[in-house]
């Protein structure tokens, strides 16, 4: 009988060891899953099951698969702590996300205190950085302060003698970036004729729309999403006000046409090179049109985000904060977005933004 009791207790034993050094692996995005922002968080929960899917069928991370959680944050700050401290609760070990910067750099300071690694594929602000919570905090995109520079100088040189007029949101992402375009095109020469915030979530923009055409305005800049975006270049058109429209990032989203219908045409906007375009993307490309999903805007960044922190848990052999951020800040990692290494500040080595443009529906790279 002991040594039968023995020989269950070495099983039991066993059983358990195996189980845990054999465990899941819990990873979690979150981003606006509701809310007027939530195509956004569509794309972003679309590229996580994506990867997570594909890692877990290629025999998953160290022999571990992985399990992913979603959070829905809404864009708003302090929704994005009480999802950060409930992710924490749920012993995540990466966190791709969030979406908007104004949840990203408060959330960071909780994934930072408790150990998680964070990649947010989509938070642009420099601040997320530049005032980084801790050294396990990564981006794949790139920063307003590049997006601004390309931005303001374009318009310096294409608008030179038109008078401009820069709209911003209030928000971390929309303000940031606004001003870092307003100060990129004062320099190479240009200054607005118009400088206005707005507030998000309205549906009348009139009496902007009103200034914007006493002032005669050739060009209109909007640091914000696109939601707004598209209603005030809609309700631009209803008073007869032809002025071009350029944004940012926050325009790669098909929603973006769905408001502004074909008002939208000619539209001008900066983001990174297209990943879709990448021959390395193509078999993600494919199955996620399979799906019936197109990989716009933020999607394969999300994949991408997986993809790096997967890799470099491999390389550092566990999923232990110190060792997967040392092999972050360290490695070179192949993605859907291409090679990329993160620098010192957790910011991604990637090529910058680009003009994209708004034609039949769709966006592609502008050729002037």
């Amino acid at each position: 009988m002991k040594k039968a009791l023995l020989a269950s207790v070495a099983l039991a034993f066993g059983a358990t060891m195996s189980s845990a050094a054999f465990a899941d692996i819990t990873i979690a995005t979150a981003g606006p899953m509701t809310g007027q922002y939530a195509s956004f968080g569509a794309q972003m929960k679309a590229g996580a099951e994506q990867a997570v899917a594909d890692i877990n069928a290629a025999g998953g991370v160290n022999g571990e698969k992985l399990i992913l959680e979603i959070g829905d944050d809404a864009c708003d700050p302090k929704q994005a702590v009480a999802v950060a401290n409930q992710m924490a609760s749920k012993g995540i070990k990466l966190m791709a996300g969030h979406f908007c910067s104004g949840s990203s750099i408060p959330a960071s300071a909780v994934y930072s205190e408790e150990g998680i690694i964070q990649i947010s594929p989509a938070s642009t602000n420099p601040k997320f950085t530049d005032e980084r919570a801790g050294p396990g905090i990564f981006r794949v995109c790139g920063r307003d302060d590049q997006q601004g520079q390309v931005a303001g100088k374009f318009m310096a040189e294409t608008f030179k003698g038109k008078k401009v007029a820069i709209l911003h949101d209030k928000s971390a992402y929309g303000k940031g970036l606004a001003d870092e375009t307003k100060k990129y095109m004062n320099e190479a020469g240009l200054n607005e004729a118009v400088y206005e915030a707005y507030t998000a979530g309205e549906k009348d923009y009139t009496a902007i729309v009103s200034k914007l055409k006493s002032e005669g305005v050739d060009v209109v800049y909007i640091g914000g999403y696109h939601t707004e975006a598209g209603l005030i270049l809609r309700q631009m058109r209803d008073q007869g006000l032809n002025a071009l429209l350029i944004s940012g990032d926050a325009l790669v989203t098909d929603e973006f046409w769905t408001i502004t219908g074909p008002a939208g045409e000619g539209t001008l906007m900066t983001f990174s090179p297209d990943p879709r375009k990448n021959e390395v993307a193509k078999p993600v490309v494919d199955a996620l049109r399979a799906k019936g999903i197109e990989p716009e805007g933020y999607v394969l960044y999300t994949y991408a985000a997986i993809q790096a922190w997967a890799e470099a848990v491999k390389n550092a052999g566990s999923t232990d904060t110190e060792a997967v951020t040392k092999a972050l800040d360290d490695g070179s990692f192949f993605t859907v977005l291409g090679e990329l290494e993160f620098n010192d500040k957790g910011d991604v080595t990637l090529p910058g933004y680009v003009f994209y443009e708004w034609k039949d529906g769709k966006y592609d790279y502008y050729t002037p």
